[in-house]
């Protein structure tokens, strides 16, 4: 039977993570409401919080990212309109990676074997390259590839290959990206 209350008393944060988390949620109307142009800006408060982000990053203004200092975003990545980075866990995005609008990128779940429901954290690795597209969802402990395009509405719940077009629910490589 599951137990919501022993659930609820764990402690799933250090005191400096919650820290951290009220400092960023005070911090969030900076990033929210800046104008949409202003990368720099953007990219200047999630180093602020921690978060590894390379050259020419581009994160907009409506994207949510629950721990910038659980983020690293190689260079010229881009992070769209209303993508949802839950990094629970580490989500390391390589170099010109694209996260499309209403993407969801998932780094957080809870063991459903046990009772009292743990919090679990594993990590997502998106490789160089590769295409998360609108609204696609990533799911915890997944790698994505080098080059590999996660189609629209489409859902990775495993490692995804290396240059392949992966579409469905589960994705599946249906083809070759580039060739």
């Amino acid at each position: 039977m599951l137990n919501v209350e022993k659930n609820r008393r764990a402690r799933k944060y250090s005191s400096a993570e919650l820290t951290r988390r009220v400092l960023w949620t005070l911090a969030q109307p900076l990033f929210r409401f800046s104008p949409r142009p202003c990368f720099g800006w953007r990219r200047f408060l999630l180093r602020c919080f921690g978060a590894k982000v390379g050259h020419s990053v581009h994160v907009y203004p409506t994207a949510t990212i629950y721990f910038p200092w659980n983020l690293e975003a190689g260079d010229e990545t881009a992070i769209g309109e209303r993508a949802l980075i839950y990094n629970l866990g580490r989500v390391t995005l390589g170099a010109r990676v694209t996260v499309s609008h209403g993407a969801h990128v998932c780094a957080g779940t809870h063991d459903h074997t046990k009772p009292d429901f743990p919090l679990l954290r594993p990590p997502i690795i998106v490789g160089p390259e590769a295409w998360i597209c609108a609204d696609a969802f990533v799911g915890p402990g997944v790698t994505i590839g080098d080059g590999c395009l996660l189609a629209a509405r489409s859902s990775a719940f495993r490692d995804l290959p290396a240059e392949q077009v992966c579409i469905g629910e589960p994705a599946r490589a249906v083809h070759v990206r580039f060739g």
